[in-house]
């Protein structure tokens, strides 16, 4: 188990492990383009070889890129959900030339489809990302907060997460290996998943196992939640000044379920990280 932040790649990519040190990250995440849009910078076997020279200098042992915002696998029009689908597999080619372990994404809305349908078209799109596909960098999905509610964000619940793993499973078993889950505190809590006890935390690790695998938990992104608990809203706050409170990430850092598996802050401000981080370093010693 592993700590780190979500870091900027101002002035290029290698400048950012040692941004993450500073902050007293183990591990990092980036955007390794603008979120918004726009031609990514170019990875040339340079700068992939400055990127991971600096890894190892700052003693960083994992990487994650987190893809741009406008991304919507369930999108009616054709460039929107296109784009979306060579994004995202464009950051899985990047992530393999810089050495990161995973790329995650959000999967967009269900509003111009409906649920069913635009789950479908979620699992066509996530087959699309992964045909031929070859990399080392794992493709990851995030749990949503559920904005926008019954035609909203998709990937909210356990239950629609799992039907689209199962449905890219079926378009190819091989497509197993590549793929795995990110969980966002403050997305499960907005969703009703009470995270707030070890209890809770032990009822939602059940029914992920039960819906998805725990082998397909890969990363925890790390965030309190400025809402109660079920209120659809993703509005990240530090630890333990929120709604789930210090006990429950306490909780998750000393679950023997989750010993393997590294987590990643996206909490307000820089110098609010490195008291979260401190403080997640002091309950795993």
């Amino acid at each position: 188990m592993k700590f780190g932040a979500h870091v900027s790649i101002a002035k290029g990519l290698p400048l950012a492990p040692g941004r993450s040190a500073e902050m007293g990250g183990e591990v990092f995440q980036i955007f390794s383009r603008s979120p918004r849009g726009g031609n990514p910078p170019a990875i040339t076997s340079e700068v992939a070889a400055e990127f991971k020279a600096a890894c190892k200098e700052h003693d960083q042992s994992a990487c994650y890129i987190h893809t741009p915002y406008f991304i919507n696998f369930a999108s009616s029009k054709p460039r929107i959900r296109q784009g979306s689908i060579s994004v995202v597999r464009e950051e899985l080619e990047r992530g393999t030339q810089l050495g990161v372990d995973a790329v995650m994404t959000h999967l967009g809305s269900a509003k111009d489809f409906g649920r069913e349908k635009s789950v479908d078209k979620v699992i066509d799109a996530v087959g699309k990302v992964l045909k031929g596909y070859a990399g080392t960098t794992t493709f990851l999905l995030e749990q949503a907060a559920g904005a926008g509610g019954p035609d909203g964000i998709m990937g909210g619940t356990l239950e629609e997460l799992g039907a689209i793993m199962k449905g890219v499973s079926k378009i190819d078993r091989k497509y197993d290996k590549h793929l795995g889950i990110c969980v966002d505190t403050c997305h499960a809590w907005a969703m009703g998943y009470d995270f707030s006890s070890k209890k809770g935390i032990d009822e939602y690790l059940q029914q992920f196992d039960k819906l998805i695998g725990l082998k397909r938990l890969h990363l925890f992104h790390l965030n309190d939640s400025k809402f109660d608990l079920g209120q659809h809203k993703d509005r990240h706050e530090h630890l333990g000044k929120g709604k789930i409170g210090k006990k429950g990430f306490q909780a998750l850092v000393k679950h023997s379920k989750l010993s393997k598996v590294n987590f990643i802050i996206e909490t307000p401000t820089p110098e609010g990280m490195k008291t979260d981080l401190k403080f997640l370093k002091k309950t795993r010693s």
